[in-house]
């Protein structure tokens, strides 16, 4: 079950991504559409963004990453 979770991106067919924390790890939970039938998944973070390098999903995961940066930035931490 996860600890956390954090909604990263949802389509325009109401798919559904989110970083969640579970039994200590940090992973990306997809939840299909419900008319799709699918079922939910979870994926290492490494495997969610090899698998669809070009998608809007990775690219928010990476923005997300991307703000972390901003914070060591401006609190006048090296990089």
């Amino acid at each position: 079950m996860p600890q956390g979770i954090k909604e990263l991106y949802r389509s325009a067919n109401g798919d559904r991504w989110c970083l969640i924390r579970e039994n200590g790890k940090v992973l990306v939970l997809h939840e299909p559409n419900p008319p799709s039938g699918g079922r939910p998944s979870r994926l290492e973070i490494g495997d969610f963004l090899v698998r669809n390098p070009q998608g809007p999903e990775q690219a928010e995961l990476l923005r997300l990453i991307g703000t972390l940066t901003d914070k060591i930035d401006e609190a006048g931490s090296p990089l």
